[in-house]
């Protein structure tokens, strides 16, 4: 089979075992060249690529990781290894890229020449297991056509990323929206095609997991909203004021009156419950509906801890929930 020069694929991960197996071997036989950069870790995830066929980058350690680094460094050696390069393929190493869709985005990308990012439909390979995997599974049903951001799976044309710099490496999260952001700016535009893309393996299982990856969110909401939250963009600031009106002030409101003036004030607390069941009647779903809301207190943490680290100039260091 003759295989497409002008495409390349980039995997990221850290400790993803037979997840990264699976991915690896879901793009090798397709593309020229695929390029796994390494994160650190400690199950041989390296070893395993090299020995698959894949070129394999180890990021430095003395170096803060990032999602957006690594696909940076990804796209670098890809470009020594194959100048002519036109487009690449991200994806995360706990995702398998499903069969025809790299035919399906390369043809997309070849009739519209102005679209920059093209993104299908990711899918959680085990909804089954848990509530929160079945979350995230929803929270990839984006609609179809234009969009104005893309996740971590996505293919992207290299003269797009080279005309806005990349990612931005210093991001821990929501790197890709950001990414968008300057991709539109720039006069470039994202679709989501009505196509099976990867099957995920969030492998989330605990209340903890679920809690640190929505407070992950909450982190890239207020970083986000302080990049490009000035109009027109208004970039998650929606989100932003949602989070902390949901999650700090209006608690830490009811608390006060109930100090300052009646315990009584404590019953203004069925506010949450009432709008668990406003958002489930509006077909979200009763177990979605309690998840919205709930998450509100983490995204209001992630913000809070953004903020802090900003304000003391801390180390950023990743939110995991592996």
């Amino acid at each position: 089979m003759s295989l497409d020069p002008g495409l390349g694929v980039v995997a990221i991960g850290r400790n993803e075992g037979e997840r990264l197996r699976r991915c690896l071997q879901s793009v090798l036989p397709q593309v020229a060249r695929v390029v796994y950069v390494d994160s650190g870790s400690t199950d041989g995830s390296a070893a395993m690529a090299r020995g698959l066929g894949a070129e394999v980058v180890d990021l430095d350690l003395s170096q803060p990781f990032t999602a957006a680094r690594a696909r940076n460094a990804g796209l670098a050696r890809l470009l020594a290894l194959q100048p002519g390069l036109e487009r690449v393929q991200f994806v995360d190493g706990d995702c398998e890229v499903v069969d025809g869709w790299l035919a399906a985005a390369t043809a997309f990308l070849a009739q519209r020449p102005e679209v920059g990012v093209v993104c299908g439909r990711r899918r959680e390979r085990h909804p089954e297991r848990s509530v929160y995997n079945r979350l995230c599974d929803a929270e990839w049903n984006t609609p179809v056509g234009e969009a104005r951001a893309c996740g971590g799976d996505a293919m992207m044309r290299v003269a797009a990323l080279q005309a806005v710099g990349g990612y931005r490496e210093d991001l821990i999260a929501g790197e890709e929206p950001e990414l968008c952001v300057r991709l539109r700016a720039a006069g470039w535009r994202v679709w989501r095609l009505d196509h099976e893309m990867t099957l995920h393996d969030a492998a989330m299982t605990r209340f903890g997991q679920w809690w640190r990856r929505t407070q992950r969110g909450g982190h890239a909401f207020a970083e986000g909203s302080a990049l490009h939250g000035a109009p027109p963009e208004r970039h998650w600031v929606r989100e932003t004021r949602s989070g902390l009106a949901w999650g700090l002030w209006l608690p830490l409101a009811i608390l006060l009156l109930a100090l300052a003036v009646s315990p009584w004030a404590l019953v203004l607390f069925a506010v949450y419950p009432l709008q668990v069941l406003r958002l489930s009647r509006r077909g979200q779903g009763l177990a979605h509906a309690l998840f919205l809301v709930l998450g509100k207190f983490p995204e209001a943490l992630g913000q809070l801890n953004y903020w802090w680290r900003r304000l003391t100039h801390g180390q950023r260091r990743l939110i995991e929930y592996k």
